[in-house]
């Protein structure tokens, strides 16, 4: 006797599925699938601009761990599948709905940040965006152009952190750090932190003769012939501390010396684009990052540098009447961090828009850590060298 004729008579009124419902569970499940990897494990992103070279080039494909410094929960949960901020062949076009807006939270980590680590981050001016030029800060255009001008000329849209710019930069600072940059050397807690064989910096090149074959400078990638003489036999180049030392050695070379800017040379246009700072991306600081539970004294030298962290990334209500600070309403001597926040610069210094234009990079806003490069593609190149075959899965440090 068969015990179980009920299940048979089920399992024959069961119906199969049609190949087209077949095909949209399958890719329903590869969404999901591919949208819970990409939100809580890895991440792939393309280097499109040089601010890293040379430790990332352009055309550098990498993939980003969320797991290293924990996932971050998405704050905007309702989005379209694998969009950032935009839809596809649009640049306006929301790729997500702000309507629902989840408070931040991260997952536990393997390790926090750490200086010199290469992170992936939201860019923190990132709030508002003029749609027909979202190369430049809208904060930069509305402290050259005005606000009403800019406002008139552009279309202006807001969004939430997560839905931000994604930026790639070497973190110099971490919370509680104590930051400067002298000569184009950058300072930490007092140390002298010089770039490494893989940052670029301006140098100062003087050739005994220019009578030499150019060939020989070609794996240096130095553009002679596109950057004009800053005076007899002398150029202005881009290059790292390793490519430096080897262009001593060559005997039409007279000289090679760092050439940054001059202290003061340049008032204003660096953070926090303070007149009674006359700083440049050379030259600034000491500047003290903020880090959780950490109380600063509120006047007129400590607010140009914190008042964006404290209203803007801290959700507080800031104003100034009479001289006298106020924080939500209540007078106010001090304020008390409510999140860590990290200073990030590129490692091609005269080629970065960084911490150094932009201020502090919020906690909320990091993505995740860089791994490795997984392909890089050479536009510039010759159809067989296109791939730059020796950079196929290099770590990056």
């Amino acid at each position: 006797m068969n015990y179980k004729f009920w299940q048979r008579k089920k399992d024959a009124t069961k119906k199969k599925k049609s190949k087209t419902r077949e095909w949209v569970d399958a890719i329903v499940f590869a969404v999901v699938a591919a949208t819970i990897i990409r939100v809580f494990f890895i991440e792939a992103y393309t280097i499109p601009s040089g601010s890293m070279e040379r430790s990332l080039l352009i055309g550098d494909f990498l993939f980003v761990s969320k797991v290293n410094y924990g996932a971050r929960i998405p704050m905007t949960p309702v989005a379209f599948p694998f969009a950032h901020h935009t839809m596809p062949l649009t640049t306006s076009t929301k790729a997500y709905w702000d309507g629902v807006q989840w408070k931040y939270h991260r997952l536990p980590g393997l390790s926090k940040i750490k200086r010199n680590d290469v992170v992936v981050f939201n860019f923190p001016e990132g709030d508002t965006v003029a749609v027909e030029n979202q190369a430049e800060s809208y904060y930069a255009l509305e402290r050259s152009l005005g606000r009403e001008q800019v406002r008139s000329t552009f279309t202006i849209v807001d969004r939430p952190v997560d839905k931000r710019e994604n930026f790639i930069k070497r973190c110099i600072g971490i919370p509680g750090d104590v930051i400067s940059m002298s000569n184009g050397v950058a300072n930490v807690n007092g140390k002298n932190e010089p770039l490494k064989n893989t940052g670029m910096m301006p140098y100062r090149i003087v050739f005994k003769t220019m009578d030499f074959n150019y060939a020989a400078l070609d794996e240096f990638k130095l553009n002679l012939g596109t950057n004009p003489p800053v005076a007899a036999n002398t150029y202005d180049v881009d290059a790292s501390p390793e490519i430096a030392e080897k262009l001593k050695t060559f005997d039409f070379v007279k000289s090679v010396t760092l050439s940054p800017d001059a202290p003061g040379a340049v008032p204003g246009g660096v953070f926090p684009n303070d007149p009674n700072r006359v700083w440049n991306r050379d030259n600034f600081g000491p500047i003290k990052i903020p880090s959780k539970g950490w109380t600063v004294k509120i006047d007129s030298t400590t607010m140009p540098l914190y008042y964006r962290a404290i209203r803007t990334y801290e959700g507080n209500k800031v104003e100034q009447k009479a001289g006298v600070w106020y924080i939500n309403d209540k007078v106010a001597t001090t304020y008390t961090f409510k999140m860590d926040y990290y200073w990030m610069m590129g490692d091609n210094r005269h080629n970065s828009a960084d911490s150094r234009y932009w201020g502090f990079v919020p906690e909320d806003h990091i993505v995740g850590k860089a791994l490795f490069v997984w392909m890089s593609w050479d536009s510039t190149a010759s159809f067989l060298h296109k791939i730059r075959w020796s950079r196929l899965f290099m770590g990056i440090h």
